[in-house]
């Protein structure tokens, strides 16, 4: 597992590299974002710290969008957790009130007026500095959902059962309350140390980021009709 998580970085790690600011017209409409912070190192390169897609078709410039621009952690777990590592580290008292989800008619009735909204947007201001300054990341282009979403998954347990790719003593995830994304160091909760990348599957995903190929892509099914290529 090592030894494909090894390889896994310095394949992803060598994709095109986006970082703020961007033009997300030029991104691809659909595929999986695999993203890399400041000062985090694993396997001698850049270390992966979130890999994540959409499930809506041509969703995924409106989810990069969410995570690096548009200011509002209700629509974006991203960004939830980051404001929540943040606040944690400088012992906010604010923490709980950011917890409280708008998104939702009934959720602003209950909650709205426990918000201090002038705070709030101060916050999201941090989280998206911090993003901005931080973050960059590669993206695949899958076009089909259930290939995204069976390789979403694939690669988040390859990296997540790594022993040799830690975040470093500094990492802003050792302040999350989150105690999967601290024991993790992913800024994930969800598909951690599930089924990982077999050495065949690595193989098939290696071969498809080869420009040689003219873009043909691996079609990651489930678990019976994986080794099919598209």
């Amino acid at each position: 597992m090592e030894a494909i998580c090894e390889e896994l970085h310095s394949l992803l790690g060598g994709l095109p590299r986006v970082a703020f600011p961007f033009v997300p017209s030029t991104l691809p409409k659909n595929g999986i974002y695999i993203l890399f912070e400041r000062g985090e190192t694993g396997h001698g390169c850049d270390r992966i710290v979130r890999v994540g897609t959409h499930t809506g078709q041509d969703q995924l410039r409106s989810r990069l969008k969410q995570h690096f621009l548009v200011e509002n952690k209700d629509r974006s777990i991203f960004r939830k957790n980051i404001g929540r590592a943040l606040l944690t580290k400088a012992n906010d008292p604010f923490g709980p009130q950011w917890e409280y989800d708008l998104t939702s008619i009934a959720g602003r009735a209950a909650h709205a007026h426990l918000v201090d909204a002038a705070r709030k947007r101060l916050v999201e201001a941090q989280v998206s500095a911090y993003i901005q300054a931080n973050f960059s990341f590669a993206v695949l282009p899958i076009a089909e959902k259930i290939d995204r979403l069976q390789l979403e998954s694939r690669l988040i347990s390859t990296v997540s059962a790594c022993d040799k790719c830690r975040p470093s003593p500094s990492w802003l995830g050792n302040h999350s309350p989150k105690v999967k994304i601290r024991s993790s160091g992913l800024w994930l909760v969800n598909e951690l140390y599930k089924a990982p990348l077999t050495r065949v599957e690595f193989e098939m995903l290696k071969a498809s980021c080869d420009p040689a190929l003219n873009g043909v892509r691996v079609r990651f099914w489930l678990s019976q009709r994986l080794g099919t290529l598209r």
